[in-house]
């Protein structure tokens, strides 16, 4: 019976087990797990047991040693979980909370934009921000004398320092030299969307800036025509402004388009009726459009007399204006949290 009593001490000692460290835990196995801990002792005795009594201390050993594994493997997963937690932690890292960031409205817009035209089949197109006069003037019929090529409006690029005449290298003014990218490298049908960023040198202040950022697009195939363009249009427009806005297309000039046009839109903010943000006419301009001219599909490789097409082009921070009532555009470059923070939820 003394064997008995033993292991039911034993029993009600082991769900206690602690210890402080690995050098503890290891100390516990080897006092009762190991070749000669208290729990082998006792098996050994259990050879000297009656066999009338051996199926019961048979049965409370192996319990025994049973729950003592168990808590000291129990035990062992509680360190392992401590030492991978602290193997997490950043030392280097201020104790202080770190806030999320929020989406740039800009990038919130442009998106918005991209995701809109993508659903009636436009893809994105890029291209390289400094151009040549080439693709940015040339190839969209830009007469030699235009004022759009006087440094007034273009940032040209020096070849060598002291060179003070300008050069056919220069920053994009417009995204439309990746349309002549496209049209030169790619046949008919084409449908691309064009986001990016240019310049153009102007005076900084609330309603300019020096850089800004575009969306143009470009669709081009067999009997394309002016209808194609203003559904188009129209589609974005409800799309991005409400279900209930309405478009007016007014006859404008753009070299690289002709008939061309500038859009306005129903004013969102008074709904047509006449507000100091529309200027009570109730029509506020959001982008320039017109079909494609036929000296810019020949400079480009394309037959003009087999294929016809439309572009648009439109600037983000004037939609985003329109959509946040965002009234200053240097807000928009001047990274102020105070202002970022008001587009959290957005």
């Amino acid at each position: 019976m003394a064997l008995k009593e033993h292991i039911q001490e034993l029993l009600k000692q082991v769900p206690g087990l602690q210890a402080a460290n690995a050098e503890e835990l290891e100390a516990l196995r080897i006092k009762y797990l190991s070749k000669k801990g208290e729990i082998t002792a006792l098996f050994n005795e259990f050879r000297d047991v009656p066999n009338d009594q051996k199926r019961e201390l048979g049965q409370l050993l192996n319990q025994l040693r049973q729950e003592t594994e168990g808590r000291i493997n129990c035990l062992r997963e509680q360190f392992e979980e401590k030492k991978a937690e602290t193997d997490r932690l950043d030392l280097t890292r201020t104790p202080d909370p770190i806030e999320l960031g929020t989406r740039h409205p800009l990038s919130l817009v442009r998106e918005e934009i991209e995701d809109i035209f993508s659903r009636i089949g436009f893809t994105i197109a890029q291209g390289p921000e400094v151009e040549d006069d080439k693709h940015v003037y040339g190839m969209l019929n830009f007469a030699p004398e235009h004022p759009a090529r006087d440094m007034q409006d273009t940032f040209f690029i020096e070849k060598e320092i002291g060179v003070q005449k300008p050069t056919d290298v220069l920053l994009r003014s417009h995204t439309s030299s990746v349309q002549t990218r496209v049209m030169t490298s790619q046949k008919p049908p084409i449908r691309v969307l064009c986001p990016g960023r240019v310049y153009r040198n102007e005076a900084i202040s609330a309603r300019a800036h020096c850089f800004f950022h575009q969306v143009e697009g470009l669709y081009i195939d067999k009997n394309v025509s002016f209808a194609d363009l203003r559904e188009a249009l129209l589609y974005f427009s409800k799309e991005m402004f409400g279900a209930d806005t309405k478009i007016r297309l007014r006859p404008s000039y753009f070299p690289f388009t002709e008939p061309s046009a500038e859009m306005d839109i129903s004013c969102n903010i008074c709904g047509g009726t006449g507000c100091s943000f529309c200027k009570g006419t109730g029509w506020v301009e959001i982008l320039g459009c017109g079909m494609v001219d036929p000296n810019v599909l020949e400079a480009c490789g394309i037959d003009s007399k087999e294929y016809s097409g439309y572009a648009f082009g439109m600037g983000v921070e004037r939609i985003t204006n329109l959509k946040y009532r965002v009234k200053d555009l240097r807000l928009f470059s001047e990274n102020d949290v105070r202002f970022l923070k008001q587009f959290e939820s957005c």
